[in-house]
């Protein structure tokens, strides 16, 4: 393992500690395969980064921002992040601390629209 993906591990790590009120309300809808039994990761490192939420079979990475990612530097650093993980073949969905709050649901459809339909389960056996 190289040594910049030691650090990133050990950041999320610290990162899953100290989510925000909005990341943990997400949080408690997503875990457990909450979403039509995809499986969510918090705090998740993907190369120098680390996702908010990642689905690694759906390929989605969920970004939930509060008021620190309005600033023209950090819209920047958002703008970078997005491209690179788009890049890497991810989707990226960002929503606000609001969003969270006051939209749960339509937190939760934006989701399950960026994922691939469930598979179908094989019938029962006779």
């Amino acid at each position: 393992m190289r040594e910049g993906e030691v650090r990133s591990r050990r950041f999320a790590r610290r990162l899953r500690k100290t989510m925000t009120e909005a990341e943990v309300l997400l949080w408690t809808f997503l875990r457990k395969r909450g979403l039509d039994g995809f499986r969510f990761r918090r705090q998740h490192p993907i190369e120098p980064y680390i996702a908010d939420f990642a689905c690694i079979e759906g390929k989605l990475v969920v970004e939930v921002d509060g008021a620190t990612h309005w600033t023209p530097n950090e819209l920047e650093h958002d703008q970078r992040r997005t491209a690179f993980l788009e890049s890497k073949g991810w989707r990226v969905l960002r929503v606000t601390n609001l969003d969270v709050f006051d939209d749960l649901n339509g937190v939760w459809l934006a989701i399950e629209r960026l994922l691939p339909p469930p598979t179908a389960s094989p019938p029962p056996p006779p």
